[in-house]
């Protein structure tokens, strides 16, 4: 009889399948602004100015950089989890990549809507 002794916070499937998710709205993100700027003759200033005065542009660039944001958090932090054995060094990291990516996220909500 082997006793299987369960450590750690069970992320597994629900994270696969976030990042599987978050992978797809990048995907369709990234096709849908390719195919928009490949149909402009003259992509200049103007052009960048009204596709993004769209609200819905801008929410859907939010969707996108939230799911970018939330895709490396899991990664980074699995890859964290699995190579930095010292506690304190993977704790500090933690910390460090989860301010990051707050600053970023606020950082994008300033940019896309000028606040």
């Amino acid at each position: 009889m082997v006793n299987r002794v369960v450590v750690g916070a069970h992320y597994g499937l629900r994270d696969w399948l976030i990042q599987r998710i978050t992978a797809v709205v990048m995907a369709v993100g990234s096709v849908a602004m390719a195919g928009y700027l490949l149909l402009q003759p003259h992509l200049n200033y103007d052009i960048w100015i009204a596709l993004f005065s769209s609200q819905t542009v801008c929410a859907f660039t939010l969707l996108f950089l939230l799911s970018l944001f939330y895709h490396a958090w899991i990664g980074i932090r699995d890859i964290v989890m699995d190579y930095v054995k010292p506690a304190g060094v993977r704790l500090v990291i933690h910390v460090l990549v989860i301010l990051a990516l707050l600053f970023y996220t606020i950082w994008s909500v300033q940019i896309l809507w000028g606040f």
